[in-house]
C-alpha cells in the first residue's frame, strides 16, 4: 500500500456526500507530495470538498498577525518592547506596561475576550462581535490575571489588539496590508482576512457540527481580526511553509524572530514563539498551531529538520486534526520518528474500595480562588479532576503513594498519607517536574441557611449584565438572562465548583455576603458586586 494510500485510510469516515469534513495537503521538500478533500464543503448544495476548498482557519490565523508585526519591526516602525498603549490608548493602564512582545507570546495577563464577551451577554456565533465590541470590554477590564511577564497563557484579546497595532502603525487595516506584504507576494491567492462576515466569498466552507438531531450548520459571525478569521486553503498554506526555508516575504533575521520562544519574568523558557508552538513528537521538533471555532478546525504542523509538514482545514467540529496530521507523519516519517514509549503495566497493587474512600475529596491551593482538584472512586479506579461531573481522568497506582494518568502517563500525583488515614495533600508532576501543591479540604454540606444567605443578584464590576444566584434543590444556581445556567458545587465554605468554573463568594468586615470572584479556563477573579 502507498503512503497515499495509507493517508485516504485515515479519512474514510468523512468521505462520503453525507458528511462535512476537510482538505489535506502534505509538503516534503518544497513540494506537495499529497493533496485531497474529503467530505462536503456545502450539504445543502451538495458540494464537495477539494484543495482549493477555503476555509475559516481560526486560530491559525495568529502566526500572520504575528509575523505582519515582526515585519513592521524590522522596518523600525516600532519595538517589540513597545507598550500597547502607545497604538491603542483605550487600553486600561494597570500599572505595570503590557508590551507587543507580551501579546505575541500570551504572557500579558489580558483576560481573553471571547470569555468577557460571554459573560457581557454576548452569544457566540450568534451575535456580530465587532473590534469595536471587542475594544469596549476590554477597556472596561480593571484586574489582570497576573502581571505581565509572569506566567504565559492563551490569550485571544492579545492578537486582537495586535492588529489594531498594525493598523496604527501601517495606516492601513491588516486584511489589506497583510495582502500586499505577504498573501500576494508569496501568490496566496484565495487567503484574506476576512473583515465583513457577510462578505461573499467564492468556494468557501460552511462549518458544521454534530447536535442530537443530526447535523447543523455553525458559522463565525466575526468582523475581528487577528485572533481568527484567516480565511485560506491548503493550498495556500503549502506556500506560506515554504517562506520559512527560503524566506522571500521578510528575510531570515523575521524567520529567526518569528521562532524564538517567549521567556518569563524569572528568565525560564516558554514553549510559544510568536503565533507558533514549538515543541517535539517522537523525538523531532515540531513548529505547530491550531484552530478551532464555531464548526471549523484546523492544524498547520511543520517538521523543520525533515522539511516536511502536513495542512489540515475542517469544517466539522467533531475531526481533530492534530491526531491526524500526526498520524500522517507517522506514515512519510516513519524511518526516523522514534518509537512511541509504551509505559509499562504497574504492577503495584491497585487501592481497594476502603483504599480509595480515604483518597476520596477535594483538594485545593493555598489560595482556594486557584486550582481546586477532586478525587473520587469510579468502577474500582479513582479519577482525578476539579469537576468531576464536567471532565475527569482515570488514574493507575505506581506506588503506595503515586498515581500516573492511565491516558497521559508523564503526568503523575504524589499523595500525602499515613496509613490508615484520609490523605492530606496531593502534589501534581509533569516529566517529573513536580509542579501544583494542593492541600486536602475538610469534607463539606452548607445548610440552607448558609446556602440562602449567598443567594441574590450580582453584577460583574467590568459590564453591566445582571446575574442571579437561586437555591434550588439544596445547591445554588448561577444564571444571567442570556446565559446558561449552572449548578455550582460547594468544596468549602463560600467556595463552589460549576462547570468547570470555580466560584468564590466574598465578605465585608462584618461578614456580609458583598461580592464573588469566577475563575476560569483564562480569567482570574473576575469580580461580582452584590446588589
Amino acid at each position: 500500500m502507498t503512503e497515499a494510500e495509507r493517508v485516504d485510510q485515515l479519512f474514510e469516515a468523512w468521505n462520503n456526500q453525507e458528511s462535512p469534513g476537510c482538505a489535506v495537503a502534505v509538503i516534503r521538500d518544497g513540494d506537495v507530495v499529497y493533496k485531497r478533500g474529503f467530505g462536503m464543503a456545502n450539504l445543502a448544495y451538495g458540494i464537495a470538498i477539494g484543495p482549493s476548498t477555503v476555509f475559516h482557519s481560526a486560530s491559525v490565523s495568529k502566526q500572520f498577525t504575528a509575523f505582519a508585526i515582526l515585519l513592521l519591526s524590522s522596518e523600525g516602525k516600532l519595538s517589540l518592547d513597545d507598550a500597547v498603549r502607545k497604538y491603542v490608548p483605550d487600553l486600561p493602564d494597570f500599572g505595570a506596561p503590557i508590551t507587543l512582545r507580551h501579546l505575541l507570546h500570551h504572557t500579558s495577563g489580558i483576560r481573553d475576550h471571547w470569555e468577557l464577551l460571554a459573560l457581557a451577554g454576548w452569544r457566540y456565533s450568534k451575535d456580530l462581535i465587532t473590534d469595536d465590541d471587542i475594544l469596549a470590554v476590554v477597556s472596561r477590564q480593571q484586574d489582570l490575571n497576573f502581571q505581565p511577564g509572569d506566567e504565559h497563557l492563551y490569550c485571544n484579546t492579545g492578537y486582537a489588539l495586535l492588529a489594531q497595532v498594525v493598523k496604527a502603525v501601517s495606516g492601513q487595516s491588516l486584511r489589506a496590508f497583510t495582502s500586499a506584504r505577504i498573501f500576494e507576494p508569496l501568490g496566496m491567492r484565495n487567503t484574506f482576512f476576512r473583515d465583513n462576515y457577510a462578505e461573499v466569498v467564492r468556494n468557501v466552507a460552511d462549518g458544521y457540527v454534530k447536535t442530537e438531531f443530526g447535523v447543523e450548520i455553525s458559522n463565525t459571525n466575526f468582523n475581528t481580526v487577528g485572533a481568527t478569521s484567516l480565511l485560506t486553503t491548503v493550498e495556500d498554506l503549502a506556500l506560506w511553509d515554504e517562506n520559512f526555508y527560503h524566506s522571500r516575504v521578510g528575510g531570515p533575521d523575521v524567520i529567526a524572530e518569528m521562532l524564538k520562544r517567549g521567556r518569563l519574568n524569572d528568565g525560564s523558557e516558554i514553549g510559544y514563539a510568536s503565533g507558533l508552538g514549538i515543541g517535539s513528537y517522537r523525538g523531532i521538533t515540531i513548529v505547530e498551531h491550531t484552530g478551532g471555532d464555531a464548526g471549523f478546525r484546523s492544524d498547520l504542523i511543520r517538521f523543520p529538520e525533515q522539511h516536511f509538514s502536513v495542512a489540515i482545514l475542517a469544517n466539522f467540529g467533531s475531526i481533530v486534526p492534530s491526531n491526524l496530521v500526526r498520524q500522517i507523519a507517522d506514515i512519510y516519517l516513519a524511518d526516523v520518528l522514534q518509537p512511541v514509549p509504551e509505559p509499562a503495566p504497574s504492577a503495584f497493587p491497585q487501592p481497594d474500595a476502603d483504599a480509595l474512600e480515604l483518597l476520596t475529596g477535594y483538594y485545593a491551593e493555598p489560595r482556594l480562588a486557584g486550582r481546586v482538584a477532586r478525587l473520587a472512586p469510579h468502577e474500582g479506579k479513582l479519577l482525578v479532576g476539579y469537576d468531576i461531573e464536567y471532565g475527569s481522568y482515570a488514574l493507575e497506582a505506581v506506588d503506595d503513594r503515586r498515581f500516573r494518568f492511565s491516558d497521559f502517563p508523564n503526568y503523575e500525583i504524589e499523595l500525602e498519607q499515613q496509613k490508615g488515614e484520609p490523605a492530606t495533600e496531593l502534589t501534581s508532576y509533569l516529566d517529573g517536574k513536580r509542579g501544583y501543591q494542593y492541600r486536602r479540604l475538610p469534607a463539606y454540606t452548607p445548610s440552607p441557611t448558609e446556602l440562602a444567605d449567598l443567594a441574590g443578584s450580582y453584577r460583574p464590576v467590568e459590564n453591566d449584565m445582571p446575574y442571579e444566584v437561586n437555591v434550588r434543590e439544596a445547591r445554588l444556581v448561577f444564571k444571567s438572562v442570556k446565559s446558561r445556567e449552572i449548578t455550582l458545587t460547594a468544596v468549602a465554605p463560600d467556595h463552589f465548583l460549576g462547570d468547570g468554573d470555580r466560584f468564590t463568594f466574598t465578605r465585608d468586615g462584618d461578614g456580609r455576603v458583598n461580592g464573588l470572584l469566577m475563575n476560569s479556563g483564562r480569567i482570574r477573579n473576575f469580580r461580582f458586586d452584590r446588589l
